[in-house]
């Protein structure tokens, strides 16, 4: 007999295999976000059971999987192995990361590199540097995911995890193990 359920949670593991080598493909293309193409508006009307959107060309197909945004990696950092190189900020394709003096959130919105455009999504802040007591911020509203900063980074303080969301089934909490 059931009678409470057990807590969903989220698994990280790392996602490093080696000194810079990752399960998934880490390169940044900036390109735009191509336009499925489609059948024309009469012909959709003439034949009702045309399929609509036409497809991609296999060299638009794989232009499109590298835009891979990799939500299911996420930049975990350890404050204390930064060493603030500034490494992972120079190599940021899209400014998502500052290092600056600890303030109240609204000085921190104005030191960003790039201006939080949305204000209603959180900034990560980390805990104190250990050389200046700085903080480490990442605007998560623009990050890509693409690890650039924790290839780059000499001491290992940002890594990429995989993230696996765990809902629990009613079996889960007979036997005690999710699957």
């Amino acid at each position: 007999m059931v009678t409470g359920r057990l807590a969903n949670e989220v698994r990280l593991s790392s996602t490093k295999m080696g000194m810079f080598e990752w399960r998934y493909s880490n390169s940044f293309d900036g390109a735009e976000r191509r336009v499925m193409p489609h059948v024309e508006l009469a012909k959709r009307f003439k034949d009702l059971d045309v399929e609509v959107e036409l497809g991609f060309t296999p060299e638009q197909t794989a232009t499109e999987v590298q835009r891979c945004l990799n939500c299911d990696i996420q930049t975990v950092f350890d404050a204390p192995l930064c060493t603030e190189c500034d490494a992972c900020i120079d190599i940021c394709p899209v400014d998502c990361l500052t290092i600056t003096p600890d303030a109240d959130e609204a000085t921190l919105r104005q030191r960003l590199e790039t201006p939080a455009v949305n204000t209603e999504q959180a900034l990560f802040v980390s805990e104190a540097l250990p050389l200046t007591e700085r903080v480490m911020i990442k605007d998560e509203n623009i990050c890509l995911h693409c690890g650039l900063c924790a290839e780059r980074c000499p001491t290992a303080a940002w890594d990429m995890q995989e993230s696996e969301i765990i809902i629990h089934h009613v079996e889960d909490m007979v036997t005690g193990v999710a699957k």
